[in-house]
């Protein structure tokens, strides 16, 4: 089974700063109908202001992606990191017993667009740990990369959590198959263009949430950026 989930159905805030869809309960934003998918509870699609950002603030247990799409993600947290995150970087926090952290875009007329990922641990009460890798824009084309999975597998980041995650660009006659285990679940989300999802042709910021479905075929891109989650149910 495959349902659309699209762009314009997502929650929306406009804090002025900061512009961010929700593609699950967020914050302001709550719909009992879409509380996360399988392990993934956090899907938001932000862009922050020039000189603005996220002040200091905490979190637990949860693991946290950033994946940038155009500007550069300022990060610093308790655990004494100072990183900047460009396009084409993956990071990873893993919150675990607790941590506090803050994300600016300090550039003066760029505003800074990016996807905010939060995965529920199979572990709690770990220590906070960071880590943050770059995927070539050639290792993603007409592909699907593994960017973070547990143990870091074939170099991703590592996730503390039962899922793992692969970006990839598509256009053209470009298509990549994933095979599925029909007993978890996957997600689809389209970070630009357009693209079809076994058959169903989605665009930018369409979500597919795939249940009891042993294939995942990606086809007939557009200039299309995707992120592919493979997720327990």
């Amino acid at each position: 089974m495959l349902t659309v989930r699209s762009s314009g159905d997502r929650g929306y805030a406009d804090h002025g700063w900061l512009k961010s869809f929700h593609s699950f309960s967020f914050a302001g934003y709550f719909d009992d109908q879409h509380m996360g998918w399988g392990n993934l509870r956090v899907v938001n699609e932000d862009r922050i202001a020039p000189g603005t950002g996220f002040g200091t603030h905490g979190h637990r247990d949860m693991e946290i992606i950033s994946y940038v799409l155009s500007g550069e993600l300022a990060h610093k947290d308790s655990m004494g990191n100072v990183k900047g995150i460009p396009p084409g970087d993956v990071q990873r926090m893993s919150a675990g017993s607790g941590v506090q952290h803050s994300e600016f875009n300090h550039a003066p007329e760029q505003t800074t667009h990016f996807l905010q990922i939060w995965i529920e641990p199979n572990v709690t009460g770990i220590d906070p740990s960071y880590e943050q890798k770059t995927f070539a824009a050639s290792d993603k084309q007409g592909r699907l990369r593994l960017v973070a999975a547990p143990g870091g597998a074939e170099g991703s980041v590592t996730l503390h959590a039962d899922a793992r995650l692969y970006a990839g660009l598509f256009d053209g006659e470009q298509t990549a198959h994933l095979t599925l285990d029909p007993a978890r679940k996957a997600y689809v989300q389209v970070l630009r263009g357009q693209i079809q999802v076994n058959g169903t042709a989605l665009s930018q910021g369409d979500a597919a949430l795939l249940a009891d479905e042993t294939q995942l075929r990606l086809s007939h891109g557009q200039d299309a950026e995707v992120l592919v989650f493979d997720l327990c149910a």
